[in-house]
């Protein structure tokens, strides 16, 4: 443990086992998750690439971690390996005339965007858990959110990257230009990639001009089929801003947490902002609500209250936390094609009532892209092992449906088992021959993605 803290400075290197054990895990509280020898801290590139260094000499694996905000297992410690910290490392840096943001992978997405605002501009990409998950998190899996549907996720942000190799090298890829095909686009290559091809240390993010205050609409149906067939409808003919899903489950959840006067009784509730100019926004809106009222919505109203919408939105992004006042959860991601969006919200409840297992829904609506929050008493087993099945069942069904098993999240570790149905086996295996390419030690986040298995004969 001296050579460590002797490589990367005195301080920076933690081997207390009760600090230690803040870091093994994230958000999705990973049952196998390991215990590392140390967490190094990283405050520069030059402590990134000082800690691998020393773990590639040594053979010892590496998970890099930002604000531990993950819901996929992507961050959980590997037994005798080695957590790498990122959250100390925080600057951004704002260029008005290019429009981009430099920023270190530690500063959290709502840094960003106060920053961007200070100079009349906006960071898209829009979280639920915007408020304290890292950019460097939000690249490694190409993050998402409530303004998806209009905006694009995180992959439609990242110009430019700086990341740390598996040997220690540091590389820029990109940069603040708009326009640049020279050679591949390593770029993309590494959003998304969760850790296992490289440590990014900077990304340079493009910024737009600041959002117009939206118009705020809120519908509620009696069945989910109404509910998804007017998602349907308004995606078919306009693109509004935010288009998100709650159903019955979640709605209670979110009454019970807020006492904010939600309809208890809805099978399923709307939630959906236009940011349109004033005139074109309120012609979009009533367009909306007439769409929803054709699918027999019981109840529809909005406002440009700002203060009035906004609580309409925390109580949005407060579903995860509100659910899981009612037991331990297990999160998913799955997203399928709009069109399919009704078979997978149908299919969810039924496998719910089947394995006799809680699955409360939301949504990112707009673009298919669901969170079924499996709901599990932590002291029933049986019920833990049902639940365990209609996890499965639920990533089978999007499959099926031709959609994916992460829309957002990653596949991290708890959804590594799935990988190879979701995308076929050779496309897996192009992944493998591009994760041992870059990475032939498999220490940066093994088993995160694909499983250690797939390269023991490889090493």
């Amino acid at each position: 443990m001296q050579e460590l803290i002797a490589t990367v400075g005195e301080g920076k290197v933690v081997t207390n086992p009760a600090t230690i054990d803040n870091y093994r895990r994230d958000r999705a509280n990973d049952p196998d998750a390991g215990t590392p020898i140390a967490v190094v801290r990283a405050t520069s590139s030059e402590d990134v690439q000082a800690a691998i260094r020393f773990a590639a000499s040594h053979a010892i694996p590496v998970v890099a971690r930002g604000a531990g905000s993950g819901l996929s297992g992507g961050s959980s410690a590997v037994d005798g390996g080695i957590i790498l910290s990122l959250e100390n490392m925080r600057d951004i840096i704002i260029d008005p005339l290019t429009r981009t943001a430099v920023v270190q992978p530690g500063a959290l997405n709502a840094e960003v965007k106060a920053a961007a605002a200070e100079h009349g501009l906006w960071y898209p990409p829009d979280p639920s858990s915007f408020e304290f998950c890292s950019i460097g998190g939000n690249v490694a899996t190409n993050a998402g959110g409530l303004c998806c549907v209009k905006y694009g996720v995180t992959a439609d942000y990242v110009l430019g990257m700086k990341v740390v190799l598996a040997d220690g090298r540091q590389v820029q890829l990109g940069g603040t230009q708009v326009k640049d095909v020279a050679g591949l686009n390593l770029t993309q290559l590494f959003i998304g990639s969760e850790g296992t091809l490289g440590v990014i240390t900077e990304a340079t993010l493009r910024l737009v001009p600041a959002q117009r205050p939206p118009t705020t609409l809120v519908a509620t149906f009696s069945s989910l089929d109404d509910a998804t067939d007017a998602i349907l409808a308004v995606t078919s003919t306009m693109r509004p801003s935010m288009l998100e899903f709650m159903d019955n489950y979640t709605i209670n959840a979110v009454e019970d947490l807020t006492r904010m006067g939600l309809e208890r009784e809805a099978a399923a509730m709307l939630i959906v902002q236009s940011d349109e100019p004033a005139e074109l926004a309120a012609q979009e809106i009533e367009q909306i609500q007439a769409l929803c009222h054709r699918y027999d919505a019981t109840d529809v109203f909005h406002t440009s209250d700002a203060e009035e919408a906004e609580a309409i939105i925390v109580a949005r992004r407060m579903a995860i936390p509100a659910v899981e006042q009612n037991g331990t959860l297990l999160l998913e991601d799955v997203g399928v094609p709009l069109p399919q969006l009704g078979e997978l919200v149908r299919g969810i409840d039924e496998i719910s009532q089947l394995r006799d297992v809680p699955i409360a829904v939301i949504a990112h609506a707009g673009d298919g892209n669901t969170h079924p929050l499996l709901v599990v008493d932590p002291t029933d087993a049986e019920q833990q092992q049902r639940a365990q099945r209609a996890y499965g069942d639920v990533m089978d069904l999007a499959v099926q449906l031709g959609g994916t098993i992460t829309g957002e999240h990653g596949v991290g570790r708890l959804k590594q088992p799935w990988l190879v149905n979701s995308i076929g086996e050779d496309a897996l295996e192009l992944n493998h021959r591009i994760k041992r390419a870059l990475d032939p030690q498999n220490i940066l986040n093994p088993g995160a993605v694909f499983a250690p298995t797939d390269f023991v004969a490889n090493e």
